[in-house]
């Protein structure tokens, strides 16, 4: 049974701490949900499931795709699952999907993510979480005074999440810097990728490419990421943020920028689209992931997941027309290109797959143009791909993800 991309939206994808900073990942998530069904004129009554996630975790809210349903209008009896999986969410969530809608369990689904950088849970440093526990158990008041002499004025400082691998702690950014040292992958090369996002993205906006998927928010149409006039020049001269040390290579420019927005996408069994006069967008015709040792290269994953994905479904590089890869950073792309083409020698099991062409590369922008909300982007790049195909004439796309913790995913979309 084929899975259907029957349609999706997203909000704009802003800066964080900006236009969106009174929105919470529900509230985004919200709008996104109710905004794909009333584009699409669905009956909700349809809707089997809703998979939606985000990174940036609410322990308040400790299942957001049930509270979305509560709050949305949805029927109550749709499930709602929650999905957590770093930079892959989105694609975790579509991958859940159409496995219910391939075993015949659900015909109809919503699939997508939030993440509100602007509104991260902040939370007490150990020795302060420590000390509020034991306050809470003691029970008489000299157990209370006892505990209340070991207080400490930092333990109310507040704490962001963390940047830093749990399993490393080295930031993602670092782990990147790595991994650009290790391929030899230059400043002017990741430069030169970051300048094609932005003018690839600035041109689809230009041509009304991304208002056809982008569902305003109050006073907000457009991302405001997008920088059709900047220049090589101008990203040469920003510093290294990561490594200071002279070799450093990534900058605010050749990286993606913290970002608030969301994105939801219906998915349906073939059948079911059909029986409801659906246009198909187009159809996921395979899922792969792989994790490799973050040691190994924290996000190369890809390198992995995408030759899996197309040695199983015999595609080859000339007879794919797009290729959709999400944009961590410039290097973290360039690195994972130069694997496909050349092969790896730490996974000489995993073939090369050839060399993707620029002109094939992230055709409507990327991540480091567009705006990069992590548990969002998935579903933005499933609509990116289908839509691409569509302006451009061409039938196949491949999707690759990198994710934190030494994950990534490949999709393969067609359409008819």
């Amino acid at each position: 049974m084929r899975v259907a991309i029957v349609g999706g939206v997203r909000t704009p994808f802003v800066k964080a701490a900006g236009v969106f900073s009174r929105h919470s990942a529900l509230d985004l998530g919200k709008h996104v949900v109710v905004g794909c069904v009333e584009k699409l004129g669905l009956d909700a009554r349809s809707i089997d499931e809703l998979y939606f996630g985000t990174v940036l975790l609410d322990p308040r809210i400790p299942n957001l795709a049930r509270e979305i349903v509560l709050r949305s209008g949805l029927p109550k009896t749709v499930n709602g699952q929650f999905i957590a999986n770093n930079c892959i969410t989105g694609l975790v969530a579509a991958s859940a999907a159409s496995d219910a809608i391939r075993s015949g369990r659900i015909s109809c689904a919503l699939v997508g993510g939030s993440e509100s950088m602007s509104q991260p849970t902040l939370t007490f440093p150990r020795k302060g979480e420590a000390f509020f526990i034991s306050l809470a158990k003691a029970r008489t008041l000299g157990q209370k005074l006892s505990k209340l002499l070991s207080f400490r004025p930092g333990f109310l400082a507040p704490q962001a999440p963390s940047p830093k691998e749990p399993s490393t702690g080295l930031t993602m950014g670092q782990h990147c810097e790595l991994m650009a040292q290790e391929f030899g992958i230059s400043r002017a090369e990741q430069d030169d990728l970051a300048l094609r996002s932005h003018r690839n993205a600035a041109r689809a906006k230009e041509e009304g490419a991304l208002s056809e998927q982008i569902l305003p928010l109050g006073d907000v149409k457009d991302d405001n990421l997008v920088r059709g006039d900047t220049s090589l020049e101008k990203l040469a001269s920003l510093p290294p943020v990561f490594d200071r040390s002279g070799r450093g290579t990534i900058t605010a420019g050749n990286a993606s920028a913290l970002t608030d927005g969301a994105s939801a996408v219906c998915l349906m069994s073939e059948s079911a689209a059909r029986e409801q006069g659906r246009e198909i967008l187009g159809y996921i015709d395979g899922i792969q992931f792989a994790s490799i040792p973050p040691g190994d290269g924290l996000l190369m994953a890809p390198a992995v997941a995408l030759p899996q994905l197309m040695t199983r479904l015999q595609w080859k590089v000339a007879e794919v027309d797009l290729f959709e890869v999400h944009e961590a950073f410039a290097a973290q792309v360039l690195c994972n290109m130069r694997v496909w083409r050349d092969g790896w020698s730490r996974y000489p099991h995993i073939p090369a797959v050839g060399e993707i062409p620029a002109e094939k590369l992230n055709v409507l922008g990327g991540s480091i143009a567009l705006g990069h909300p992590f548990a969002a982007t998935g579903g933005r790049l499933l609509v990116n791909a289908c839509q691409a195909l569509r302006r451009r004439g061409g039938r196949r796309c491949v999707i690759s993800v990198c994710a934190a913790g030494g994950g990534g995913a490949a999709v393969a979309v067609s359409v008819a």
